[in-house]
């Protein structure tokens, strides 16, 4: 049966569909950058300030945005127009010194953050009974493994199943 012998529901549907797909492969991306910061450290840090706070820091999710929107589009475009990473970028214009000083912090805000993410894990665990020195060093081989070994498609469609 072909597209015109169809029903008209049928090749309805089947637009549809295909519209629905190539929405999802548009935003699938963003959907990922959107929940990049929903993690242990994050989720705990929303938790602490709504239970203090409540509603009245609310308002700082408008400018929040909007700054995040101007940084990772120009962060974007820097990247697209010259090829270059952040350091090179900055290595060029600021010279080698303050280079290193930014890589330098930039590393350990990552170790901070890598180190949230496995206490995340550890309590997280916790509460299934689980210790903290079995669920982080197997938490901690998984990622080795999927760096390792895995492709980054893979990756790729765990994070947007995620």
């Amino acid at each position: 049966m072909t597209a015109y012998t169809q029903p008209k529901h049928v090749r309805g549907r089947r637009i549809l569909s295909y519209r629905l797909v190539a929405l999802l492969a548009v935003l699938g991306p963003g959907f990922v950058t959107a929940n990049v910061d929903n993690d242990p450290g994050g989720i705990l840090t929303y938790s602490q300030a709504g239970a203090k706070y409540g509603y009245t820091l609310l308002w700082t999710l408008i400018p929040t945005t909007i700054a995040l929107i101007v940084v990772q589009e120009m962060a974007a475009r820097m990247g697209a127009v010259t090829g270059k990473g952040l350091s090179d970028l900055i290595r060029e214009e600021f010279g080698l010194r303050l280079t290193f000083f930014t890589m330098a912090v930039l590393g350990l805000a990552d170790l901070g953050n890598i180190a949230a993410e496995f206490a995340g894990l550890a309590s997280g665990f916790g509460m299934f009974g689980v210790s903290k020195y079995i669920a982080v060093p197997l938490g901690a081989a998984l990622v080795w493994a999927i760096v390792v070994r895995g492709s980054y498609h893979q990756v790729e469609r765990v994070l947007l199943v995620l």
